[in-house]
């Protein structure tokens, strides 16, 4: 058995609360709970719920993925959580208006393939994979005036994001404190030893889980909240499937591929970091070679697609997509060796890009034509109704249907 400080080590590597203190006393909890269960002869029981609000994880998914993995390699009890009750609130964390809610015949379609997108990162023969509406769903009204008993209204109202909603005045519905008194059941179900989570997830992990787990009496659960997330295709903003800039692990290997080489030059340190798994020095001498001009930044971010489409498929569909890659901006596959070309200045958004080129006729046809998946950037699908290209992101491609394409430049001068 790997022994305990080395596993505390790995544990907790990636941590972060917001202040040293509470992450030492998480290492301290942590370290004291795995010396119980070696008494115990059993391995602690660890858990990462994942809400299925679409039918796609995506990369973002997979650093959580990844600290369960960590625990799987250590022996311990992994369980892969499937949000399907929490899925028909959603998770109100570090949203500024309240979720739509979902049906459980929309949480089921997208729940289907979760598990097997999942096992892309996580051992499956180690993993338990559960549904929280197992637990939940039988819950009366009884039941859950008993477990909101043990929280005040002040303990929800500071969090950040419903503080910023009554400051401008924006409507914080009461459903959406249900879903950290859910969450916090499921921790309490499960008689977790851990979670795993995001910084997003501090409260609902921290707070809401812990204390219903003690006034339930049972001993509090180990908090492991990653420090830092994957900023999505915009290579700004957390990847997430509501804002339409995430990369999904259901993605076909040329569609990965595509995204991945339309992120922003500044966003492959993180990526290589937190999806490939290189140090932080190794990271910065990266970064440093990109600086200086040693590294070329299109050959890194090609390699870096090769690898992540290597990694969720195949290394042959990895190869296929890079030849499908350089076929478009060869000029082969359809695609005109004479390709028109346009300067952009700024970040701009795709919308109003296609109506400047007049590549559409109104912006109702470029909205008409992104949600029916008819637009691409980098031979990626563009789902985002708000995607943007930034300067970071050029050279590029934007193609409209078959036939009509335009390979966008920075214009000289051209700042944010």
């Amino acid at each position: 058995m790997t022994p305990i400080e080395e596993q505390v080590e790995v544990l907790m590597s990636g941590t972060a609360y917001g202040d040293p203190a509470t992450r030492q006393n998480m290492a301290a909890d942590l370290r004291e709970r795995l010396g119980e269960c070696q008494r115990e002869g059993r391995p602690l029981r660890v858990y990462c719920g994942y809400d299925p609000r679409t039918s796609d994880l995506h990369l973002g998914h997979t650093i959580t993925m990844r600290k369960l993995r960590q625990f799987q390699e250590f022996g311990h009890d992994v369980t892969f959580l499937v949000g399907t009750f929490t899925s028909l609130i959603g998770d109100p964390s570090d949203k500024d208006s309240a979720r739509d809610q979902l049906t459980m015949r929309n949480v089921e379609d997208n729940a289907r393939t979760y598990a097997e997108q999942a096992f892309k990162i996580l051992d499956r023969d180690k993993t338990r994979v559960r549904r929280n509406d197992e637990w939940l769903a039988p819950l009366d009204f009884a039941d859950i005036i008993r477990l909101a008993s043990h929280f005040t209204v002040q303990q929800f109202l500071v969090r950040e994001n419903f503080t910023k909603r009554i400051e401008e005045e924006k409507a914080i519905y009461l459903h959406e404190f249900f879903y950290a008194l859910m969450q916090a059941y499921d921790a309490v179900a499960q008689e977790a030893d851990v979670q795993v989570g995001g910084q997003d997830q501090l409260f609902n992990i921290l707070v809401a889980g812990r204390k219903l787990q003690t006034g339930l009496g049972q001993k509090p659960q180990i908090a492991i909240i990653m420090g830092e997330s994957l900023p999505g295709t915009d290579g700004e903003i957390k990847m997430s499937k509501s804002l339409g800039n995430h990369i999904p692990l259901l993605s076909e290997p040329w569609d990965m591929f595509g995204k991945v080489m339309s992120l922003p030059d500044k966003a492959m340190g993180v990526y290589h970091k937190l999806i490939l798994g290189w140090t932080q020095a190794r990271v910065q001498a990266l970064e440093a070679d990109l600086q200086a001009g040693a590294a070329h930044p299109n050959e890194t971010k090609m390699r870096l697609a090769r690898e992540i489409v290597g990694i969720f498929h195949s290394p042959g569909a990895a190869a296929a997509a890079q030849a499908r890659w350089d076929e478009v901006f060869r000029g082969g596959a359809g695609v005109p060796d004479d390709m028109a070309e346009a300067e952009l200045g700024a970040t701009e958004e795709i919308r109003d890009i296609l109506l400047r080129l007049n590549m559409v006729s109104s912006r109702g046809e470029a909205r008409r034509l992104i949600q029916q998946q008819g637009v691409r950037l980098n031979d990626a699908k563009v789902d985002s109704l708000q995607a943007a290209i930034t300067l970071e992101m050029l050279p590029a491609v934007l193609q409209v249907g078959k036939r009509k394409f335009v390979r966008l430049v920075r214009a000289h001068g051209g700042g944010e």
